[in-house]
Parts: structure tokens; sequence; C-alpha cells
């Protein structure tokens, strides 16, 4: 299952409280075909197939296609010159 760095946890509890998100809402991966990669979206609701991470109230879905590509990876986050946060995704450690 995918797990998230401690700066992933914190910069996706930013963003959700910055965002205002409902009480349950979080940041949802889902898999992106016409792109080829991964999608990063704030949803209110985890669809009902998604997988649900919360780590210290920072909560993900997971989109099972992308659950099978993240399996084994864990989800990174910085924050870059500009003051925006990138997410990566690393090997589990």
């Amino acid at each position: 299952m995918l797990t998230l760095t401690e700066n992933a946890t914190t910069q996706i509890r930013g963003i959700i409280d910055a965002q205002s998100l409902p009480a349950g809402g979080g940041l949802r991966i889902a898999s992106d075909p016409a792109g080829g990669g991964l999608s990063l979206v704030l949803a209110a609701t985890p669809a009902e197939d998604d997988q649900v991470l919360d780590d210290a109230g920072a909560r993900v879905f997971v989109e099972s296609q992308a659950a099978e590509m993240l399996n084994d990876k864990a989800l990174d986050a910085r924050t870059d010159a500009d003051g925006q946060v990138r997410f990566s995704i690393a090997e589990q450690i």
C-alpha cells in the first residue's frame, strides 16, 4: 500500500486546511489514461472503490488502478522556489 512521507503528511494537511474541505475530505490520486500518468485532485469524499489512507489527518484517496501502480511506493512532497507544493513518488524505504 502507498505510504506518505512526513513532508507529504504535513503538506497534505496544510492543503486540506487551506481549501476548507469538509470533514473527511482529502487528496485523491487516480490513474490518468489520457496523460499516461496520475492525477491529483482535492475530493470531498472518496469514491466507492478508493483505498483510504489517513496519516495524522492527511487523508489520501487512491483509486484502485492507481493503487496497483503505487502499491510499494511512497508519496513525498516539497515546496519549490515559487512556494508551490510538488509531489513525487519514490520507493518505500
